[in-house]
């Protein structure tokens, strides 16, 4: 069986890359799912799988956020030994990446080269603002247009309603009810999972991201959890990151269930998240305003007029602090590094 790379979105932009690596024993592929240094790859010839070797092996030891992931396109080697190996992962287009919670507080990558990243948060029992913020800022940074879908919509008497009460937690983002169950929303959805478009799926555990990847896809192929009527919460389900294709092109990818999520030390998609208080902010008088007491600050007046919500702006300075903790750790990672490397 022989499958059609653009349709899974290879391009001229990767093909320009994947060409000085061109040679008679390599062939390009993009990873359906990455685990514990093998990697499920699909080619133009049929799914394969493959080991770290050449440059991917020594970029990985360097970085774990190089290591390859679902949604990367590679370079895989044949021998003639007829052992597999990635040896390169191609430049990435697009990267949803999570800091990690071990001590160097590296960054995870969840998922690439997608063009929307779907942040999907249940209506039932109720969407939890502060972890929709969070997320959205993650599918911002990633480069890629995020989506905020809210799955079960069949639960609640008006999910449109819904929808507009959490579009003042989403400048610029479109907002989409979805039920599965009813087949509500779903077409929008199939727009974003077109013949070489990439739609990855970023959410907590039980809040329907694995519902939506076989409903996508037509059939069963990951396993799902309802959440828990007793507390709201859900079961992990999809333990690692995965690449569906979709049947006429396009592709899915479910990221685990996600309890909690790190901010790397960029600001550029928790700017894009708060769109509604960066403008605020930009038109006090003050550049340097901390938007508490100071004469003519547009976040303040917001509040008293009640256009800003209190608890808006609680997350948004928040966020902020936990940014700029990290970009102080990573400002201290960078200086050891060198006297590391020597001792």
């Amino acid at each position: 069986m022989s499958f059609d790379l653009s349709q899974l979105g290879w391009d001229d932009t990767f093909t320009s890359s994947y060409r000085p690596y061109d040679r008679p024993d390599t062939v390009p592929g993009r990873v359906l799912r990455a685990d514990r240094g093998i990697s499920t790859v699909l080619t133009a010839g049929g799914v394969t799988r493959a080991s770290l070797g050449g440059n991917a092996l020594l970029e990985a030891a360097r970085d774990p956020a190089l290591l390859p992931c679902a949604g990367d396109w590679v370079v895989l080697r044949n021998w003639p030994d007829r052992r597999v190996t990635l040896e390169l992962v191609l430049p990435r287009r697009t990267r949803l990446i999570r800091r990690t919670a071990d001590k160097d507080a590296s960054g995870q990558v969840l998922a690439a080269n997608m063009d929307t990243v779907a942040v999907v948060e249940p209506i039932f029992p109720e969407p939890n603002d502060a972890r929709v913020e969070r997320l959205l800022a993650l599918a911002w940074e990633s480069g890629a247009d995020p989506v905020l879908v809210l799955t079960k919509s069949d639960t609640v008497r008006d999910p449109e309603a819904v929808a507009r009460q959490l579009a003042a937690l989403a400048p610029d983002v479109p907002v989409i009810p979805v039920s599965v169950q009813r087949g509500a929303g779903l077409d929008r959805l199939r727009e974003l999972v077109a013949p070489g478009r990439t739609l990855a799926l970023l959410g907590r555990s039980g809040a329907g991201k694995s519902t939506l990847a076989n409903a996508l896809a037509g059939t069963a192929v990951m396993p799902v959890q309802a959440i828990r009527d007793a507390d709201g919460k859900g079961r992990h389900t999809t333990a690692w990151r995965n690449l569906i294709t979709v049947p006429g092109g396009g592709c899915v990818v479910d990221t685990p269930g996600i309890r909690g999520v790190g901010l790397l030390d960029t600001g550029s998609g928790l700017d894009r998240a708060f769109a509604d208080v960066i403008e605020l902010a930009d038109r006090c008088r003050f550049d340097n305003c901390r938007h508490e007491s100071e004469p003519g600050c547009a976040v303040q007046s917001a509040l008293a007029d009640g256009l800003l919500p209190p608890r808006r702006l609680a997350s948004w300075r928040k966020l902020h602090r936990e940014v700029a903790v990290e970009s102080r750790r990573r400002s201290v990672r960078l200086a050891t590094a060198p006297r590391r490397r020597h001792n």
